[in-house]
């Protein structure tokens, strides 16, 4: 289905603010079949900008699902290495990398949880150096959305299918900042926000987040030397870039051994095509050592066995209820959006640039400073209106950060 109006103006978004792509950079572009119309956008707004060639990667639902009803055991153990270590040359040789999100947030929901559990760690392995690439930002990297039909039908369940799309159509650009008069502005004093935000955060030097609400009292030691992040960053090719449209977190990087306490989620987690409800853990110095869920405990507790990082935390981040997508009042089945809706925390990989110097650290340096270590990267929501943070300083005293899930 065509869509009705912005898609130039999110494929503008998209490479000037997201990616910053750079003249002579080659692109790897990777999205749902269902989104080729902004694929396209994308390709021809990249070569306008000078880039100097646009791979876009498509995957089919329908292929994927064909291989969960009929494929042999074995399928589920197998992973195209020699197109992700392709990804993972591509970016070690300078290529920018664009993620389009949107797919059917519904589409294992049926399926063996231990098949997909299996089929999740057996690309996890295979992109493991392409995703260590993107997560310590060797390269310039964006995720923008485009509205899926089986995603907008969960988001708009009562409304006919051409306007679910219209209706989550409207909610991306809305989220993204296109409605406003000159997007690139409108982005720019957003960065500037965050930034400012970031800036108080590294200046106060917390030791520790403590976060409480109903089914939650939980806290969350920050890592050795730690760094606040949000917003715009600086990848080490020099190209500035704001990984996420839309954005609204500062986040920094928990100490892998540093978290106790209990959480519960408020938002439900769409992961790999199944949608887990009702998330409860609990932590001791650092790990999980209880878990359940009200619905996908059985992907839960296979996400948690990936690795023995997949237990631990690599990313707190904080977001206030007056966010643009807090305030819709929309549960988008897309962590994309769910994330920037309302503080989370994310198990497994921790992010190098969240401790000084971090890009340049050996493994074993990183680990020494708390950066945790995985082959995952979930983030799954633990604020709302009932949440109150505080920030605990070096000597131990708790200052309000968020009350009622916002900025003080």
């Amino acid at each position: 289905m065509e869509l009705f109006w912005e898609l130039d103006r999110l494929a503008e978004v998209a490479v000037k603010v997201g990616l910053g792509l750079q003249e002579g950079q080659e692109l790897v572009v990777t999205a749902a079949v269902e989104a080729a119309p902004l694929a396209r956008r994308i390709a021809e707004q990249a070569y306008r900008n000078g880039a100097a060639l646009v791979t876009v990667l498509y995957e089919d639902e329908a292929i994927t699902l064909s291989r969960f009803l009929h494929a042999p055991e074995v399928s589920f153990d197998r992973a195209p290495g020699w197109l992700l270590g392709g990804m993972a040359e591509a970016f070690q040789s300078g290529s920018a990398r664009l993620h389009i999100a949107g797919s059917d947030p519904n589409l294992l929901k049926d399926q063996n949880p231990e098949r997909v559990a299996r089929a999740n760690r057996a690309r996890s392995l295979a992109y493991q150096r392409a995703l260590e690439l993107i997560s310590t930002h060797h390269i310039n990297w964006t995720i923008v959305a485009y509205p899926h039909p089986a995603w907008a039908q969960a988001v708009f369940p009562q409304l006919p299918q051409e306007e679910a799309v219209r209706r989550l159509w409207e909610a991306i650009c809305r989220a993204s900042r296109l409605d406003q008069p000159d997007p690139l502005t409108a982005w720019a004093e957003h960065n500037r926000r965050l930034r400012e935000r970031v800036d108080y955060l590294n200046r106060k030097r917390y030791q520790a987040l403590h976060f409480k609400g109903p089914g939650t009292d939980l806290w969350v030691g920050l890592a050795e030397d730690h760094l606040w992040a949000g917003g715009a960053v600086r990848a080490k090719n020099g190209v500035t870039c704001n990984p996420n449209i839309p954005t609204e977190e500062v986040f920094t990087a928990p100490h892998k051994d540093r978290v106790e306490g209990h959480v519960r989620s408020t938002k439900p987690l769409s992961y790999q095509g199944s949608l887990l409800e009702g998330i409860e853990v609990r932590f001791e110095k650092g790990r999980i050592v209880e878990a359940r869920a009200e619905r996908g405990g059985e992907i839960l507790e296979r996400i948690l066995d990936t690795d023995e990082g997949a237990r631990r935390l690599g990313e707190v981040a904080l977001v206030p209820q007056s966010s643009p997508i807090a305030q819709s009042g929309l549960l988008f089945y897309n962590t994309l959006f769910d994330e920037n809706a309302a503080s989370h925390i994310a198990l497994g990989q921790a992010y190098s640039e969240c401790v000084q110097g971090g890009a340049s650290l050996e493994e074993e340096e990183r680990a020494a400073k708390g950066l945790n270590r995985s082959l995952i990267h979930i983030d799954w929501m633990i604020g709302s209106a009932e949440v109150d943070v505080d920030g605990v300083t070096q000597d131990g005293r708790s200052e309000p950060l968020m009350r009622a899930g916002e900025w003080v």
